[in-house]
């Protein structure tokens, strides 16, 4: 494998080994990226110091919010890793922005804040991070609500999403895309939509794998990016349920982990790689980011070690957005159109 030393950081992998996704555009976007939400365990220095060596040992892609309330210490540490020779090119950084600012002339203020925050001229991928204005203050647990929540309306999205086409006509953002969408969501979406999503962000792991929104991302062209890519095990206290399974206990992952003498989080990344979403995983932990980034250029799993995943799938969601419900909404699987194809989408004053 080819490694290389930088200043000092250790064994680095050279960003030219690691994959890369092909997005409509022709844009490349490296097959794995650098998650950075962590503050409810990590501090923003923390986090920021993990981003700066993490591009210093070859990751190009650092995934950010604004939500996460760390991205001025983030863009700090990316100042300093492209004071290092690291160019602004090399680098794909996405943001987010946040539920609360979808109203007109938030988005455009939520991005330039984020720029100003990242010290950045524009932003490689602006994401809508969840398809609800609905707010919840950090740190509150599962029980809270937002008493102005309200379920998915499509022509309060799409005025969001217009919002955010002109990001791209500015020239500030590069690429949009989506975040916590379903399949009908997005098929509503891309009926409407001038400029189409690039990517969707979504819960990806073995145990979650989402097959039917994640043929659809393919088929259209919409790159799938994976949070929670080894089952979240440091996940806030509120997305926690006695239900929830864990990934990296999974006897099938252990198997395989054990026959390529690695730890099983590197057998969830190297899946996820192979079956061709873009993991984010979050680390502050060097031995943790260099792994996840190492392994995805390193020996892959066979076939049958990948069809052997696939069986293992126990459509287990672990971030299951209980905050965001509104008033009159049955349970969580509401956000997520658990009705099916009967199941109303506000569009328009009626519904879809």
């Amino acid at each position: 494998m080819d490694t290389l030393k930088f200043h000092g950081a250790g064994d680095g992998v050279s960003p030219k080994m690691v994959p890369q996704r092909i997005l409509y555009t022709g844009a490349r976007m490296p097959g794995v990226g650098l998650g950075s939400f962590g503050s409810d365990r990590c501090s923003g220095e923390e986090i920021a110091a993990a981003v700066k060596d993490a591009i210093l040992l070859g990751y190009r892609h650092i995934d950010c919010a604004a939500v996460y309330g760390n991205e001025a210490l983030i863009g700090g540490a990316l100042r300093e890793a492209m004071d290092s020779g690291i160019r602004r090119e090399e680098l794909f950084i996405t943001s987010k922005v946040w539920n609360n600012m979808h109203g007109a002339g938030d988005v455009l203020r939520s991005c330039e804040k984020s720029l100003k925050d990242l010290g950045l001229g524009y932003l490689d991928l602006y994401l809508v991070h969840w398809p609800f204005p609905n707010y919840h203050a950090p740190g509150v647990g599962a029980d809270s609500r937002d008493p102005h929540a309200v379920p998915y309306r499509h022509e309060d999205y799409m005025s969001t999403w217009q919002q955010m086409e002109s990001l791209v006509k500015s020239g500030l953002v590069r690429h949009i895309g989506a975040s916590n969408m379903t399949v009908r969501k997005l098929s509503l979406l891309l009926r409407d939509a001038e400029i189409k999503p690039a990517a969707n962000e979504m819960e990806l792991h073995p145990h979650f794998q989402q097959p039917e929104l994640f043929k659809y991302c393919v088929d259209n062209e919409i790159v799938p990016i994976g949070f929670c890519p080894l089952g979240s095990p440091n996940r806030p206290e509120r997305d926690r349920t006695e239900s929830d399974t864990v990934d990296l206990e999974d006897p099938v992952i252990i198997k395989i982990a054990q026959e390529h003498h690695i730890h099983p989080a590197a057998v969830c990344i190297k899946w996820a790689v192979q079956r061709g979403q873009v993991p984010i995983p979050f680390s502050v932990r060097r031995t943790n980011y260099l792994s996840n980034l190492r392994c995805t250029a390193e020996t892959p799993l066979t076939d049958d070690e990948m069809t052997a995943i696939e069986g293992i799938d126990r459509n287990c969601r672990l971030i299951k957005g209980q905050v965001f419900l509104w008033e009159g909404a049955k349970d969580w699987t509401d956000l997520w159109d658990a009705g099916g194809e009967t199941a109303p989408i506000k569009y328009g004053g009626k519904t879809e």
